[in-house]
């Protein structure tokens, strides 16, 4: 019998229609036919498949559907964004989530049968390799989540031909995409936008490879910025923007000029096919303002400029935006020692400049900042002739000499040959310290290099014209200190800072192979004066010869000597060779340094 009860709560027939089965096919047949509908409909109600409902009403903000069997569920408003206007009786796809929910009614979700229609539209519609478009919709573990109608993974190595810094940029933008891999069974999608990047690149660049020549002017997008320059692609190739390309005044970083993704116009410098390297110009598209250097800053012009960079060895003025000049550190102060720049000038300060030097091809111009003051070396020799005597500071001692300051900047060289007449000086330490005030003569002015040679003996008369010879003339036995002994010979000094030579050969009657055999440092003798050679400034003495006495020289005692040369010459003697005697007297031809 056909459970009347049953047909009755699920509103599928009524009295007449069981009236009508039971007529037309007996009471037995009817109740076999009832329960075929029952099963039918039956088996669409099951949790998890897609249905057919019906919109019969609203409820706030849901939507009530009818599902058939006098089933009805409520589904958010929401969930119906794709549809604009809704209204009763307007037959919609739901899922089937549940029988039977909290609040006793079915569960119905419109979105998630919409994610089902859409998962096999695209089943069906496409295949591996295919191209695909969608919206990037949030960043998730490893990298996009990407709607083309149903989410798909878009991993982070697969986004860009570089890998991004910052996935974040993407949400929110529409990419195209090559399907890497579908999987039915779990329902999930992986896509490459990288892939299709490179293939569409590839094209592009042998394209661009074709027809691109140097000196083209192209527009590009800037990809990349590193310290030493920009990457711009052009359109399937990247050609680089080197940071001295970019303009033509000075910029320390790229990012000073450009970003990413900024169009840029730039020139295209060279092309190295094999490698497929493009180099690219920014500033090449305006004209060189070197083109005009040498009218608009003439040698000798003196101009102003800014202080732009400091290095040890000078200072970098810019002129104008492009046009910069090095002024060097020896062009900055006639007269003032500077052991750096930063001494003198400060970056930002605003100089006076004079254009000394213009290189045009290598875009050089060399500057200078004392040239706009007079040089105080030109009033030297006329502030400081020959022969004017003046005191000065020592400033500095070398091996050769000492360097005298005579008024700030101005430096006199005191040569080691001209501090003493007799002395002979090995080094100015032995008479003079730093700071030390000295009485000088100017001996010489070269205005050209800048030097002054200057002289403390000069200030005094040289003992060698007139009082050495007078007080020391040969044949005369005189009294000496040994100051030095060597191999040819022995140092006697006869006064202060006065020493004759007394060679082997004069040591005693006999052949002598070693003078400490005869003599001794420091022992005093009585020696007798073979020669005084006033222009090589030498005494030649002989130890036998004044021990024997002879009728040409006398035996003039040490005491007579003495007397002799305290009227003589004070100060001391400058020897700059020493030579020993032979056996008559006579000066030998060898010269020996002291």
């Amino acid at each position: 019998m056909i459970d009347e009860n049953l047909i009755a709560s699920l509103g599928i027939a009524d009295d007449e229609t069981m009236e009508l089965l039971g007529a037309a096919f007996g009471d037995a047949e009817a109740d076999t036919r009832m329960d075929s509908i029952l099963s039918d409909q039956a088996s669409d109600l099951k949790p998890g498949k897609l249905i057919k409902g019906k919109i019969i009403g609203f409820a706030g903000d849901d939507v009530v559907v009818e599902v058939g069997l006098k089933s009805e569920g409520l589904i958010p408003r929401e969930e119906f964004a794709s549809m604009t206007d809704l209204k009763i009786g307007d037959e919609v796809d739901v899922l089937l989530e549940s029988l039977e929910g909290d609040d006793g009614l079915i569960e119905l979700s419109k979105r998630k049968a919409d994610r089902q229609i859409a998962w096999q539209r695209i089943v069906d519609t496409t295949k591996e390799e295919d191209i695909v478009e969608g919206t990037v919709m949030r960043k998730i573990k490893g990298g996009l989540l990407v709607d083309i109608g149903v989410p798909v993974f878009l991993p982070a190595s697969q986004v860009d031909i570089r890998r991004p810094h910052n996935l974040d940029e993407f949400i929110g933008r529409k990419v195209r995409a090559e399907i890497l891999k579908i999987d039915t069974e779990r329902r999930n999608i992986v896509i490459s936008r990288r892939k299709l990047v490179e293939r569409e690149r590839s094209a592009a660049k042998q394209h661009l490879m074709s027809n691109l020549e140097e000196g083209q002017v192209v527009t590009g997008t800037v990809k990349n910025i590193a310290d030493f320059g920009a990457f711009v692609d052009l359109g399937g190739i990247d050609g680089l923007l080197h940071i001295t390309d970019m303009s033509w005044g000075r910029i320390n970083h790229p990012s000073e000029l450009l970003k990413i993704d900024d169009k840029v116009e730039v020139k295209v410098l060279n092309i190295d096919r094999d490698k497929e390297k493009i180099a690219l110009g920014l500033k090449q598209t305006e004209s060189s303002p070197w083109e005009e250097i040498e009218g608009k800053y003439p040698v000798g012009a003196r101009v102003k400029g800014e202080v732009v960079n400091i290095m040890s060895y000078g200072a970098f003025i810019r002129l104008e935006d492009g046009i910069e000049g090095l002024v060097h550190i020896s062009e900055m102060s006639w007269t003032r020692r500077v052991n750096h720049p930063s001494e003198i000038v400060n970056p930002g300060d605003e100089i006076d400049v004079v254009v000394l030097e213009i290189d045009k091809n290598k875009q050089e111009i060399s500057l200078g900042m004392k040239q706009t003051e007079v040089n105080p070396w030109e009033l030297v020799s006329e502030k400081y002739p020959n022969g004017t005597i003046i005191t000065g500071t020592i400033r500095n001692l070398a091996n050769y000499g000492a360097f005298v300051e005579i008024e700030p900047g101005i430096d006199g060289l005191l040569h080691i040959s001209d501090m003493s007449w007799t002395k002979k000086v090995t080094h100015p330490n032995e008479l003079y310290k730093k700071g030390d005030e000295v009485q000088c003569v100017v001996l010489d002015v070269d205005r050209d290099k800048q030097r002054i040679s200057l002289g403390v003996k000069q200030l005094t008369e040289d003992p060698w014209v007139d009082a050495i010879p007078s007080a020391y003339q040969p044949g005369m036995v005189v009294r000496g200190k040994i100051t030095k002994i060597t191999n040819f010979g022995v140092f006697v000094e006869l006064e202060d800072d006065l020493e004759g030579l007394l060679h082997i050969s004069e040591l005693a009657d006999h052949k002598v192979e070693n003078p400490q055999d005869v003599v001794s440092v420091d022992e005093e003798v009585d020696v007798k004066i073979l020669r005084v050679d006033i222009d090589d400034r030498k005494i030649g003495l002989s130890l036998k010869r004044a021990q024997w006495g002879d009728a040409s020289g006398g035996d003039t005692g040490g005491d007579d000597m003495g007397g002799g040369s305290s009227g003589g010459f004070g100060g001391g003697m400058d020897l700059p060779a020493r030579g020993g005697m032979d056996d008559h007297g006579s000066m030998g031809t060898d010269k020996i340094e002291l």
